[in-house]
């Protein structure tokens, strides 16, 4: 089972939801120099920036937001038809130095926490796996998190995310190649459709974002074949 500590954050809206209103669950890394100091800013009563669930370095869980009160870890964010997704999601924060500070691999220990957690919230709450995503999928132009080093296709495995089902060693050889204006248009559209902001003037954030999840091998904001052969298959799963 999960080895659950509480520790309150005060940041949370008092409002209760209920259970039926949540749908989503986001994924962050804490991209704070330390553990400690991330923790402190979660609680903090000025920062106004909090999560439902926080996994140290050793993978021990904290709880600091009930789940039926809306925490505020998504901010200016929209998935699909959703905007403002604190409303209707639950937030995990992984701690990791992020790409401020030296970004690292998440440890095995987070991993599996994370996995448990994942798979409880699944349950008691009926989320579908592809509404299971990074901070950096619902708020392109401000988040990178969790970023390339995260596992994705891992969790896809165990039925707790989304991956693409091609053989990524076939698809290589359309990396880096260039596609036409009509594809650009095309795989923009896919990505839109998949759930990604159509508000997003800036296309570099929204292909950086989908990279960072879906094609993390070569994150550089550019279209090429691999990207939009991947953003086809995709378009099936979500």
């Amino acid at each position: 089972g999960l080895n659950l500590t509480r520790k309150y954050s005060i940041n949370f809206s008092t409002s209760k939801r209920s259970k039926k209103s949540i749908k989503f669950i986001i994924i962050h890394y804490t991209g704070m120099k330390n553990q400690s100091k991330a923790l402190e800013k979660l609680c903090h009563l000025n920062s106004k920036v909090s999560a439902h669930y926080f996994i140290k370095n050793d993978g021990k869980l904290l709880n600091l937001v009930p789940d039926l009160y809306e925490a505020w870890h998504a901010g200016h964010s929209s998935w699909k038809n959703s905007k403002s997704l604190n409303r209707n999601s639950i937030g995990i924060e992984i701690n990791n130095p992020g790409h401020d500070y030296g970004y690292t691999n998440f440890k095995e220990k987070q991993l599996s926490t994370l996995k448990k957690l994942l798979k409880l919230l699944i349950k008691k709450y009926k989320i579908k796996n592809y509404n299971i995503l990074g901070h950096s999928d619902i708020s392109p132009d401000r988040k990178k998190d969790p970023g390339e080093k995260f596992p994705w296709k891992k969790l896809a495995k165990s039925g707790l995310s989304i991956w693409h089902n091609l053989n990524e060693n076939s698809i290589r050889v359309f990396r880096k190649q260039k596609v036409t204006t009509y594809d650009q248009v095309k795989f923009i559209s896919n990505l839109k459709k998949i759930g990604y902001s159509k508000k997003i003037k800036n296309r570099t954030f929204i292909i950086k974002a989908f990279q960072r999840r879906f094609r993390q091998s070569l994150v550089n904001g550019k279209i090429d074949k691999e990207c939009l052969i991947i953003s086809k298959s995709l378009l099936k799963l979500s």
